[in-house]
């Protein structure tokens, strides 16, 4: 397969343009991320999608090495397990311990455990041709999970009706990057490239819909959610309101929390002789106590 052979110039010029538009839609999420940073919290943000596009990127390069003048697609995966990588690790260290737990078992189940296995059973159960093809249909499985990965947010969107959880870049870039590509597998006659492109296109239009329907829509308030510490399974609980009365006292209430002559409902103030307070039924040093405020709290 001579991707960047000059035989197939179309092919090349394809395979050079899918990789500008394919770091660019790597590069797509940074605001998000950058926004995670600033606010040190996931905000509700998702991390599947890039565990997920990790894992394909991982498996492409491995089928690109099965295969010989397949250097586009190894430098543009090569980059993208970099930035998918960075994402990662900056999701897991802000996110929720519960979240952050559950995230690190799905990264080492699928960028560990699955993709050692793949590369255990493609060693084993083939060879020559037969490896490149039965490695290149896994890869387009795992190609049509990265496009339908971004699909989860959706259902979020919907629920709150707030497109900030999908952008558009991502979406559009997603939709550009599939057309290029498949036109580079179709040039390159590699179906394992062009067919997950098919999907990548049709899921990127319907993202692109979504947003078209719920950019300019009135977002729903969720309730504040708080995680429950009686469970282990992450469910969220609506944290209760506590509210706080604060009201100042008068002197009379005031002289009835300092002395040791509790003022009656009704009775008058203390009565002054010459002037001065009786401040001999008083403790030491709270006569500049009497007037200050107290405060009642109620949960």
């Amino acid at each position: 397969m001579g991707g960047v052979s000059l035989q197939h110039p179309w092919a090349f010029a394809f395979g050079l343009l899918g990789n500008v538009i394919s770091f660019m839609t790597y590069l797509a999420p940074l605001p998000t991320f950058y926004r995670i940073y600033r606010s040190k919290s996931t905000q509700g943000f998702q991390s599947v999608p890039y565990v997920v596009a990790l894992f394909s990127a991982m498996l492409w390069i491995y089928y690109a090495l099965l295969k010989s003048n397949e250097c586009l697609l190894i430098t543009i995966n090569s980059a993208g397990c970099i930035i998918e990588t960075i994402y990662i690790v900056i999701y897991l260290t802000y996110a929720p311990k519960q979240a952050k737990l559950l995230r690190a078992k799905i990264l080492l189940l699928l960028n560990v455990g699955v993709f050692g296995l793949i590369l255990l059973l493609t060693l084993l159960l083939s060879e020559g041709e037969k490896r490149v093809v039965m490695l290149g249909w896994v890869c387009v499985g795992f190609s049509v999970s990265v496009f339908i990965a971004p699909l989860s947010i959706i259902c979020l969107v919907v629920r709150t009706r707030s497109v900030e959880f999908i952008p558009f870049s991502l979406s559009l870039s997603l939709t550009i990057s599939a057309v290029v590509w498949f036109l580079y597998g179709l040039l390159i006659k590699d179906k394992y490239v062009a067919l997950p492109n098919i999907l990548g296109f049709a899921f990127g239009v319907i993202q692109m819909g979504v947003y078209a329907v719920y950019r300019n829509a009135t977002p729903t308030t969720a309730p504040k959610d708080v995680d429950d510490p009686m469970t282990n399974h992450g469910t969220t609980v609506k944290a209760p309101e506590h509210v706080v009365h604060i009201a100042k006292l008068g002197p009379v209430a005031g002289l009835e929390l300092n002395t040791h002559y509790p003022v009656k409902p009704g009775m008058p103030p203390p009565m002054k002789e010459n002037g001065k307070a009786h401040a001999s039924v008083m403790t030491k040093g709270s006569v500049d106590k009497v007037d200050k405020a107290t405060h009642i709290e109620q949960v």
